[in-house]
């Protein structure tokens, strides 16, 4: 059955959440202990001196971090956030749910709200999101994607194309940290299955008992992300939450599973979340770039501390189970 759509349910001007968005007392996000003095790190690629020290610090430490001056044009990352933003803020229920996504598929094209939800008794984010399928380019099919505003097909198909690009250098970059070969890892990954989520978090009126997005790692390679002036992106850091500081020129960098087996656990995938907020709602653009479903991705590393796994054994074993954490990851562990 359809879930509800958050946004209608904020709408409703309620002073109580639903209780299926209620977290347990032990995964809510206890905004009065996230760290505001930590700061996720922020490299500058124009800027090579030093670099690939500055990024092997950030991935060994953090398995996060936000980039800027990175060729991306600013005003196609504004773009994305407008046409995201007119799409759930200026187009009527009606015309949004013309594009709704199979929900019971995980993970399929489409206008929804329950993407990492593993069976009917989990706690729901809140949160409504669209994903859209960019590439390869047989994957990609705009007229699955909004017509309104004019320009929304043509700005997404133009920003995963810019993001495949940029992720093919981080992982490159990524790889001569580690002292291997520039292209390495993209070698391991194979051809990238890109999809681009905009999520779209009503305000809510009880944040201290909700979250945005649950917390967990990616199980791709890697995720760009973009977010509005809102926050509400946090990281796991040292045994606490640090909140990712919005920055309107950067991308966020956030190293997914597949990259720490690749890696052979010297750099960690980021274990993340998103809070919500009582008083603005929040955009955040996520570009996955994983492997074909096909792949077997192994340790790049003699002595594996990683089994080899078939990525779509492993998404799978990740949607049955669902995201908690890194116990999807660990499970691999020799």
């Amino acid at each position: 059955m359809e879930t509800l759509r958050v946004q209608l349910l904020a709408e409703k001007g309620e002073i109580s959440v639903p209780s299926q968005y209620v977290q347990p007392p032990e995964t809510r996000p206890q905004i009065e202990k996230t760290n505001v003095k930590a700061a996720v790190p922020v490299i500058d690629l124009s800027s090579r001196t030093n670099l690939l020290d500055e990024l092997k610090k950030a991935c060994k430490e953090w398995g996060a971090f936000q980039v800027i001056n990175h060729k991306v044009p600013i005003s196609l990352l504004d773009d994305m956030r407008r046409v995201g933003r007119t799409f759930f803020e200026g187009c009527t229920m009606e015309e949004k749910l013309k594009y709704s996504c199979d929900s019971a598929s995980p993970a399929s094209e489409g206008y929804g709200s329950r993407m990492l939800v593993a069976s009917n008794d989990t706690v729901l984010d809140w949160r409504d999101y669209f994903d859209h399928h960019t590439l390869p380019s047989s994957r990609r099919n705009p007229s699955h994607w909004p017509e309104s505003p004019a320009d929304y097909r043509k700005v997404v198909a133009e920003y995963g194309d810019h993001m495949k690009a940029l992720a093919q250098e981080l992982l490159g970059l990524v790889s001569e940290s580690l002292d291997l070969t520039c292209q390495c890892i993209e070698n391991v990954v194979g051809e990238f299955y890109q999809n681009i989520t905009i999520s779209y978090y009503p305000p809510c009126p009880q944040p201290e008992l909700t979250l945005g997005l649950q917390s967990h790692s990616d199980f791709g390679a890697i995720t760009l992300l973009i977010q509005d002036d809102v926050g509400g992106l946090e990281v796991f850091n040292n045994g606490e939450w640090v909140s990712v500081n919005p920055m309107s020129n950067a991308i966020c960098v956030i190293l997914a599973d597949q990259t720490e087996i690749i890696t052979n656990g010297e750099y960690k995938s980021a274990q993340h979340r998103a809070v919500t907020n009582a008083g603005r709602s929040r955009l955040s653009v996520a570009t996955f770039h994983d492997p074909a479903k096909t792949r077997q991705i192994s340790p790049a590393f003699h002595s594996p501390r990683y089994r080899p796994v078939i990525y779509g054994d492993y998404v799978s074993s990740w949607y049955t189970k669902g995201p908690e954490g890194k116990r999807n990851l660990d499970a691999l562990l020799l």
